[in-house]
């Protein structure tokens, strides 16, 4: 007769692999990925090396989904905030503001998710969030071309560019240079408003052709 886990077990397997993706995330927050090494990670999630590698096939694996658990959470709140009430252009600006804030309270685990450099499976996933984020912000522009809001444009390309700006904005500020994540970086909130407005400015714009440029 093939062995089944009972429910009891699989609970404690999925308490065990809970356990070290929170503690991908706690360690990242401190050294970042390069610094991240399994046994640290397995130290602070009180199991043992072989119990991550039996969950995690590879560091690469168990540091993409650490991202993307974490990612998924941070595309959530952006969401919300898309869902509100309000015109799209203030939408929009509370979102950005959102997600700015949000990776300065973080800026070291926020600069490992956004831009440090990694493993191949890390890289893949950062991109499909990226893409996620992009989402989220090509249906305020949408809804804003519709509410005559902003001028009609390719909504997909304009979202890329709007999380290029917000991703490349925040990425200097959030980069390790000694501070704690209590130091906001200096500058940090018109560097925000800056960003914000950048964005808003992008979207709103009167749309460029070959024939209005200057």
């Amino acid at each position: 007769m093939a062995y089944r886990r009972t429910e009891s077990v699989e609970i404690k397997l999925r308490d065990k692999r809970d356990r070290i993706l929170m503690a991908v995330r706690a360690v990242v927050g401190e050294v970042g990925f390069r610094g991240a090494q399994v046994a640290t990670v397995a130290e602070a999630a009180g199991v043992a090396t072989g119990t991550v590698y039996r969950h995690f096939p590879s560091k690469g694996e168990l540091f993409a989904e650490a991202l993307a658990l974490n990612a998924q959470h941070e595309v959530d709140v952006v969401a919300a905030v898309a869902k509100s009430d309000g015109p799209a252009a203030a939408r929009l600006a509370d979102a950005l503001r959102v997600f700015a804030r949000r990776a300065v309270r973080a800026r070291r685990l926020a600069y490992a998710m956004m831009a440090e450099p990694a493993e191949p499976e890390v890289e893949a996933a950062r991109l499909v969030y990226r893409r996620a984020f992009a989402d989220v912000f090509e249906g305020m522009i949408a809804s804003g071309i519709a509410a005559g809001e902003f001028p009609a444009q390719n909504t997909r390309a304009a979202a890329a560019c709007v999380m290029g700006a917000l991703n490349e904005g925040l990425v200097g500020p959030l980069a390790p240079n000694g501070a704690t994540d209590i130091d906001e970086p200096p500058g940090i909130d018109s560097l925000i408003a800056e960003i914000t407005a950048f964005c808003l400015q992008a979207v709103s714009a009167r749309p460029y052709s070959e024939e209005t440029r200057p």
